[in-house]
């Protein structure tokens, strides 16, 4: 399995919510995951039901088995800072560049070095070790950008071409690139079971293999249960009378059996239901095919009808756990 696993996929495909799943299937049995948030959207902290993140590795939350994820928020303007004291040795120095406006400028008019500063961040934490020379972290998981920029933000040795052909910032961005281009690292893709959705996951499938960004997995996610078989489907699409359905009905003690009673009035709504049903399933099937024809793993995760809590993460690490991830 991959030390960097990144996740991206279409806004309102539930990115974040996987990648946290994710990264409490990964810390599983005693294993240490690293949640990396980089839009700066606090989408973690909601999930897990604590405080805003700060700047630094902060524990969350405990994993079946002792396992333990810790999450960091990283700030643009906080983590060029730590660069300039990492290789320049500014110190106070680089403080009163903040607060003279000169890290936010830097950062907001050359995006390519904020990609090098969020990108590097999280494969410095990949490739930290312990005083034992243990890794720091047994996996990261990164909370992305959608796919639509995915390919972009992690294409950071393109995006710095035209900052600097040599010195610091380009040596840092060819070590960021050696990990994001290796075995270390796998970009999984959450989409739903709509058309968009599927059709955005190919492009971006399309757009990073093309770039010889290692693609994952993808993960479908908020599947609705089977409510019918193949042959219920088919009745639903008109294979039974009304006069039968209603007289189902009022067996079942919905109504009475005279014509224009409860029973039959309950039959036309019925089969609206069941016609929308059956078109809805027609639709996943062949968004299903799509996927499938992608030729990658393919996982789904279940619509959860009572609501995403902490309590709902962990089912949903639990149904990752249990598709092999």
């Amino acid at each position: 399995m991959s030390r960097l696993q990144v996740v991206s996929g279409k806004g309102g495909t539930g990115k974040t919510t996987v990648a946290a799943a994710l990264a409490l299937a990964l810390a599983t049995e005693g294993k240490r995951t690293l949640l990396v948030e980089v839009e700066g959207r606090q989408g973690i902290a909601q999930l897990f039901e604590t405080e805003a993140l700060p700047y630094e590795e902060r524990k969350i939350a405990v994993a079946p088995g002792g396992g333990e994820v810790f999450a960091l928020a990283i700030d643009p303007e906080l983590a060029l800072l730590d660069y300039l004291q990492m290789f320049y040795k500014l110190g106070g120095a680089g403080r009163a560049l903040k607060k003279l406006g000169a890290i936010d400028f830097a950062t907001t008019v050359a995006p390519g070095l904020r990609d090098v500063l969020l990108t590097g961040k999280a494969c410095e934490a990949v490739r930290r070790k312990t005083k034992q020379n243990k890794y720091a972290y047994d996996y990261v998981v990164m909370d992305a950008p959608p796919t639509g920029r995915i390919t972009r933000f992690l294409n950071v040795n393109d995006e710095v071409a035209g900052l600097a052909k040599i010195g610091p910032i380009h040596n840092q961005a060819q070590a960021v690139m050696r990990v994001l281009k290796s075995p270390e690292t796998a970009v999984h893709l959450v989409t739903l079971l709509e058309e968009m959705p599927v059709q955005e996951t190919s492009d971006g499938i399309a757009e990073l293999q093309a770039a010889n960004l290692p693609v994952g997995r993808l993960i479908v996610n908020m599947v609705r249960p089977a409510l019918l078989d193949d042959a219920e489907l088919t009745l639903a699409q008109g294979g039974v009378p009304r006069a039968a359905i209603a007289k189902s009905l009022s067996a079942a003690g919905l109504g009475g059996a005279r014509r224009g009673g409860n029973a039959e009035r309950l039959v036309t709504p019925l089969l609206g239901q069941a016609a929308e049903y059956a078109e809805r399933h027609e639709l996943e099937r062949g968004q299903r095919a799509v996927l499938a024809d992608s030729g990658l793993p393919l996982h789904e995760l279940p619509l959860l009808t009572e609501g995403m809590d902490l309590a709902g993460l962990y089912r949903l690490a639990k149904e990752l756990r249990k598709q092999g991830i």
